[in-house]
């Protein structure tokens, strides 16, 4: 199949990755083309080469419009170069001749577009129900073009009255690149994800104090803001920032720790620092926030209700005592990767058997 795969312009599509969003479309890609599909990847410049990519956006391309020089006090010129970009790419998308359009790009504007083409479209849901979307997806229902997916079972009911016929597909990982630590031996807990009010570092950091744990810290600071006034007056010894790490760095520092902390402050949708750490064999300790209640059970994490550090510091203890090979195995059947592209590639082969079909169907007639 020719496959064209939309992605988010927020961050290149590259290693090491910025978030979940950027592992996942790395990740499928990577696994498609291995299959033999022919697969275009329309991302920000930057992205990497090896995935066969389109930019559709970089420093050089934007529109006049969405120069420096625009100054609308209502919308980001990041907001409007993007909206140009999405609008470029879907009146051009169509002499790609794709069989499938895969929509990763938590935009609007390919789905108020999707009728004006001629692939059909699968799109992912990897956020809870979002303004711009919310509007989007109910204006395509009048055409039903669309197959939505969403990242787990409680993500699909948040999305329920806008995409009622939502799949439901979890994300996955690499099982074989997260190298399993049967012990946690490193006399620390670990955080690891985008520094971000999202994901609620300030609570591990109090909940890890309380517990009297010393925490390391992986990911970049994707708001300044943020770590400026809740992290770094919450910094002492027992919390070191470590910054960005490669994979390999990553993988040993969760595997050495007793525990992972996830503190979600938002409604997760799905969380691939859960597959990960599980994968390393680290049990989680976090808010029962989102999907989180349902991508662990009771033999691989501790979740506390709402933002309590205090009973976050005890699930903290406790996870540390649960068994690293439950975790495991759990990341074994619940998040490897190749389930996940077999559940997209069955989805895309029966939307474009239904594609041609139509065709000979309309041919004949």
């Amino acid at each position: 199949m020719k496959i064209g795969i939309i992605a988010h312009l927020k961050y290149p599509i590259n290693k090491p990755f910025m978030g979940g969003l950027e592992a996942f479309t790395y990740d499928i890609c990577q696994r498609l083309l291995a299959r033999g599909h022919d697969v275009l990847l329309y991302a920000c410049a930057g992205s990497d080469p090896i995935l066969n990519v389109r930019p559709i956006l970089c420093e050089d391309d934007y529109h006049p419009i969405t120069s420096s020089q625009f100054t609308s006090r209502q919308l980001s010129t990041e907001y409007i170069s993007t909206h140009h970009a999405y609008v470029e790419l879907m009146q051009e998308i169509d002499k790609d001749e794709l069989d499938v359009i895969f929509n990763n790009s938590l935009n609007y504007v390919p789905i108020m577009m999707s009728a004006l083409v001629k692939a059909p479209m699968v799109t992912v849901l990897h956020t809870p129900p979002i303004f711009e979307l919310k509007n989007a997806i109910r204006r395509e229902q009048y055409h039903g073009r669309i197959k939505y997916v969403s990242v787990s079972a409680s993500n699909a009911r948040n999305w329920k009255d806008y995409a009622p016929q939502c799949n439901v597909i979890h994300n996955g990982i690499d099982l074989a690149a997260w190298q399993f630590y049967p012990e946690n031996d490193g006399g620390y807990i670990m955080w690891f994800g985008r520094i971000h009010p999202d994901k609620g570092l300030h609570l591990a950091i109090e909940a890890a104090k309380l517990a009297g744990k010393k925490m390391k810290v992986a990911g970049a600071i994707s708001d300044a803001h943020y770590y400026e006034t809740e992290i770094l007056p919450r910094l002492d010894e027992s919390i070191e920032l470590l910054g960005p790490c490669d994979h390999r760095q990553l993988n040993e520092l969760i595997g050495h720790a007793e525990a992972a902390v996830i503190t979600p402050c938002w409604e997760e949708p799905f969380g691939l620092v859960v597959a990960e750490a599980l994968a390393c064999g680290t049990p989680v300790a976090g808010i029962a926030k989102g999907a989180l209640p349902y991508l662990l059970d009771e033999r691989t994490g501790k979740l506390c209700s709402g933002d309590n550090v205090q009973e976050l510091g005890d699930c903290i203890l406790a996870a540390g005592q649960l068994d690293r090979l439950d975790c495991r195995q759990r990341a074994e059947e619940l998040f490897d990767v190749e389930k996940m592209v077999d559940s997209y590639e069955a989805l895309f082969n029966k939307i474009s058997i239904g594609k041609r079909e139509m065709k000979i169907k309309a041919d004949v007639s």
